[in-house]
């Protein structure tokens, strides 16, 4: 007989409940039960036959796959869900008609562009860490940057026993009391920018994402969202596409 059984994580991110890693997270804290029992990492289960539920909610495959941008306001998690009853990112798109999560990360007092679907193995694809996918941002730091701090953080700062990877750094205006700079990164690990302004003497004051592998956030409105156009899904897609399943 045909073996049908896949890996929980990727079930549950073809079914959109979040992205692969993310599910790995949900099955690690017991909030995960397989036919009625707590699933722990590795479990496998048939799709047509096993009932799988994430916190007592019976999960059922994605008749439909939507992609979209949003603007995420400061004061936002970027989580699927929030046991503190934050503001969440997904309630900013509750009105899309379908449940969806956010592609990656923002910290809750940074701003701009996310992406949100219900497509977890794009999400998983998108957000590995060998896609290296370029993200630009636009960060306001108190007082001046100067070219010896921008060096640094350009060749890599260490952050937890790990140098950041060599990125784009430069000034896009001086002002006598701040400096806006713009990053370009191509990995994305916790509040890094931050943690790298912080590292060199330089405090941010205002971030924001504007770009995700050239799909640019334009002039869409604070807490608004809009579907990805053609163009920027074949952008997306290509990247995806490149990357092996893992």
């Amino acid at each position: 007989m045909k073996d049908n059984k896949i890996r929980l994580q990727k079930h549950l991110s073809e079914c959109g409940v979040a992205s692969r890693r993310k599910a790995e997270e949900l099955i690690e804290q017991g909030k995960v039960k397989i036919n009625g029992h707590v699933a722990v990492l590795g479990a496998k289960v048939d799709p047509k036959r096993d009932k799988v539920t994430v916190r007592g909610k019976t999960v059922t495959a994605v008749s439909e796959k939507v992609y979209l941008m949003l603007n995420k306001p400061r004061g936002f998690v970027t989580t699927a869900s929030d046991e503190l009853g934050r503001k969440n990112v997904c309630d900013l798109v509750a009105d899309a008609g379908v449940r969806l999560f956010p592609v990656g990360r923002l910290d809750r007092d940074s701003e701009g562009l996310i992406i949100m679907t219900n497509d977890g193995e794009f999400a998983n694809k998108l957000t590995h860490p060998s896609s290296h996918v370029n993200k630009t941002y636009r960060v306001t730091v108190k007082g001046e940057a100067s070219e010896e701090k921008l060096l640094e953080m350009k060749e890599g700062i260490l952050l937890d026993g790990k140098k950041t990877l060599p990125c784009d750094c430069f000034v896009a205006e001086r002002k006598p009391d701040r400096t806006v700079l713009i990053f370009v990164l191509n990995e994305g690990r916790n509040r890094q920018i931050r943690r790298m302004c912080e590292a060199v003497g330089l405090n941010v004051i205002r971030l924001k994402r504007t770009e995700i592998a050239g799909v640019k956030l334009g002039m869409l409105p604070q807490g608004k969202w809009r579907p990805l156009n053609e163009r920027e899904m074949r952008r997306l897609t290509n990247i995806t596409q490149k990357k092996e399943d893992v």
